[in-house]
């Protein structure tokens, strides 16, 4: 109780500020890494307040950078903090704050795109995945250039409860370009829905906390940021492989301005299109002059469900790729004209 207790009334002592952290250690951002600082600590604990609870929570920080978030988290009254970060030149400053809380703080200078969360936190925080989310949180203020791969990665990890969420339902707190927070929150019908849109929703309960104007960040970038906080469902709205689901959404979505037949056909070899996407739409029961957009997620379900049934029936369909095929026909025509052309002397 009294370990709880220390826990809960821990406050950092007094540091630098960030814009003296930056000067101290002449930190600048690098505009190939989409690096955007957050100087303002009142927006940092609004990004860790949405976050929800994190009393005696184990806390797993990306990118922290020169460590604005990671002062709001160590305030938390967290258990322990992992800080996961790329680039060198923030190491040091990062240290100096883990000086500053003894024993809670690990950093590890590493990619997070490759880094395994899967060992990362003690085992006795692993929940039946039915339960309430795990006492472990992800949160991070990602640069442009990774999040939507990395987004896609954790989904993935949802889909087959691995990574960080073979500890359970394992929520995530994470900044996104406004455009692209839109784009995961996206109803049904609406302009901004897209692949996006289903891989995140038919997996997770998708939140937009709130948006961060660009000038609040040094250097200023060109668009808004949006913090995005996701929660795993207990039983996804699809029920198929993460990487079939994947693949019948980006087909869809790849003519999203037409009507989502088009989409569909691609799923086939040329052959066979015409037939095989009139009979997957039709048992599906999707009409076939809907535009991707207007899809819903049981649409989705459906389509996914059918595509499953006629890769079962038909092994290699699965790995048929469209752009292959086009290749290919290309590359046959190429050496067709050729053949013509030295034919021709």
């Amino acid at each position: 109780m009294a370990a709880s207790k220390q826990v809960a009334t821990f406050r950092l002592p007094p540091l630098p500020t960030i814009g003296e952290i930056i000067k101290l250690f002449k930190l600048r951002a690098v505009k190939q890494l989409s690096q955007n600082f957050l100087l303002d600590l009142r927006l940092a604990d609004k990004i860790v307040r949405n976050a929800g609870s994190l009393k005696d929570a184990h806390v797993c920080e990306v990118g922290p950078g020169p460590g604005a978030v990671t002062r709001s988290i160590l305030n938390a009254g967290i258990a322990e903090l992992l800080l996961v970060e790329k680039d060198p030149r923030f190491i040091p400053g990062l240290q100096m704050l883990s000086d500053a809380a003894p024993g809670k703080v690990r950093i590890v200078h590493g990619d997070i795109l490759t880094y395994k969360l899967a060992k990362a936190f003690p085992q006795h925080l692993k929940k039946e995945w039915e339960d309430d989310p795990p006492d472990i949180h992800i949160i991070g203020n990602l640069p442009f250039s990774v999040s939507t791969p990395l987004i896609i990665k954790w989904l993935e990890n949802v889909s087959e409860r691995n990574g960080p969420f073979s500890y359970g339902r394992t929520q995530m707190t994470l900044t996104f370009q406004k455009e692209v927070g839109e784009r995961l929150t996206a109803s049904t019908g609406s302009r901004q829905r897209s692949r996006l849109s289903i891989m995140s929703q038919y997996l997770c309960t998708v939140h937009n906390c709130f948006t961060i104007p660009g000038q609040a960040f040094i250097p200023k970038p060109e668009v808004d940021v949006t913090i995005i906080h996701f929660t795993p469902l207990v039983q996804p709205k699809i029920e198929q492989p993460f990487k079939l689901v994947e693949k019948v959404v980006q087909s869809v979505f790849q003519f999203r301005r037409k009507y989502c037949h088009h989409g569909v056909r691609i799923l086939f070899p040329e052959a066979e299109r015409l037939k095989k996407a009139e009979q997957m739409l039709m048992l599906a029961d999707v009409d076939p002059t809907l535009r991707p957009t207007q899809l819903s997620m049981f649409h989705f379900k459906n389509l996914c469900n059918v595509y499953r049934k006629m890769c079962d029936e038909d092994p290699k369909l699965f790995a048929y790729n469209f752009r292959e095929e086009l290749r290919e026909n290309r590359s046959k025509k190429s050496n067709l004209k050729r053949t013509e052309d030295d034919s021709s002397f």
